[in-house]
């Protein structure tokens, strides 16, 4: 009768290990197993890589959106005025901001003028989105007034304008020139109505980290836009500010009965909610996608083992007819299928890890290989490839890898554990 052994015993590990080292020539697999090793490392590589990637961007995304943008838009629904006119416009603005304001959960609250209109230099045009704001209210914009890539001085918003470095690149102007700002709704005359036109000094140019709103957002001082677009004594909208952006929903109706009947809401997520949707279904996908990668590599292991198993059969037997359990037997080729998958998995972690820390000169190079333009701002939205790497990420990969390679190893390791060690002497 076979003597029992511990379980992982240390002549297992010896044996595993030797036939893992072994050459063809010698009953070995070793350039099977080179192969099967690599095969998960590049798996487990690929799915973290990715799952930094889609992390950060989503996180940069998110970011840029809050960091520039309000987290909730309070307007209101148009009326009749004594006049006879359709008017949406907030005359209490102020009372209204301070009611909102003294919501809990509320960082600010900002009346806001908006509108569009053509920004000229030099026979250069660009159409832009003005915004008329309060310098207080435009210094609480992280992404506004702490830009990494600002140019001149934001304490002077009240002598000029604020353009993003989108525009300025459009219009080819530096801090200190002036542009001049055409809006088609200008002066009422005898003969109609007259575009106005007025020319503002470039006091600060800044970068939000978005393509799309470095591109087209300029701001003017709160009471110079109210005159420039006839809304004396009135606010277009209220920008708030939150201290949980990600739990705006649960600001609707305090935000609602604070600002008053005919009041209505549009947040962040409502105008993102969607390509944040979509990224989240795209990252499910990406990470089917890339697990199946895992199995595929981690399925090389199995042929491996097959491999080994039919090279090592006359050991086998030897091992069989010494005493040796069909336990240690099964625990033997485990080893070799289970070493497989843990080193190959902990090259894809390191490569991975890796990756995703140095992403900035390895995108670089990259760029500089293929001549530049590599990443377009203007269809990426933002204007660098970003990378997150986040421990569940890792774990996932990590958990996916070795689970995957434990479970494809029993297979041909219990084909060995059975095999009958008369028949693998017979022929010897």
């Amino acid at each position: 009768m076979p003597a029992k052994t511990p379980p992982f015993a240390a002549f297992e590990w010896q044996i595993a290990w030797r036939y893992l080292r072994a050459r063809r020539t010698e009953g070995g697999v070793s350039v099977m197993t080179l192969i099967s090793l690599i095969g998960v490392a590049l798996a487990v590589f690929a799915l973290i890589a990715t799952l930094a990637v889609r992390s950060g961007f989503r996180s940069e995304f998110v970011d840029t959106i809050l960091g520039a943008n309000a987290h909730a838009t309070i307007y209101y629904t148009s009326t009749v005025t004594p006049s006879g006119q359709m008017s949406n416009t907030i005359e209490d603005y102020d009372g209204v901001a301070e009611r909102l304001a003294a919501v809990p959960g509320v960082i600010s609250a900002a009346p806001l003028i908006k509108g569009q209109v053509m920004a000229s230099n030099g026979g250069r045009n660009a159409g832009v989105e003005v915004f008329g704001i309060r310098t207080e209210d435009l210094l609480a914009i992280p992404r506004i007034a702490h830009s990494d890539r600002a140019r001149g001085d934001i304490d002077r918003f009240e002598e000029g304008i604020a353009i993003g470095e989108g525009v300025a690149r459009e219009l080819q102007v530096q801090v200190g020139d002036r542009i001049r700002i055409i809006s088609p709704e200008g002066v009422q005359t005898a003969f109609g109505t007259s575009p106005r036109v007025n020319a503002y000094e470039v006091v600060y140019i800044f970068s939000a980290g978005r393509y799309d709103i470095d591109r087209t957002r300029v701001y003017l001082p709160f009471t110079e836009a109210q005159s420039f677009f006839n809304r004396d004594g009135v606010a277009d909208e209220i920008e708030v500010m939150l201290t949980d952006p990600e739990h705006v929903e649960d600001m609707t109706y305090p935000l609602l009965r604070a600002a008053g009947e005919r009041a209505m809401i549009w947040s962040w997520r409502d105008s993102a909610g969607s390509f944040l949707r979509a990224l989240d279904i795209e990252d499910n996908v990406m990470f089917i996608i890339l697990s199946i990668l895992v199995l595929i590599a981690a399925m090389n292991i199995i042929s491996g083992l097959i491999m080994l198993v039919k090279n090592k059969g006359r050991d086998i037997g030897i091992l069989r007819t010494m005493g040796l359990s069909e336990g240690s037997v099964l625990r033997i080729f485990f080893l070799c299928g289970s070493l497989i998958g843990v080193v190959g998995t902990a090259i894809g972690v390191l490569a991975g890890c890796l990756f995703a820390l140095y992403i900035d000169p390895i995108f670089a190079f990259v760029n500089y290989v293929a001549g530049g333009g590599v990443w377009d701002a203007s269809i990426r939205g933002i204007y660098a490839l970003p990378a997150e790497l986040r421990l569940w990420d890792v774990l996932k990969a990590v958990s996916l890898s070795l689970g995957l390679s434990f479970i494809v190893t029993i297979f041909p390791a219990r084909r060995a554990a059975r095999m009958n060690p008369v028949e693998a002497l017979r022929y010897e």
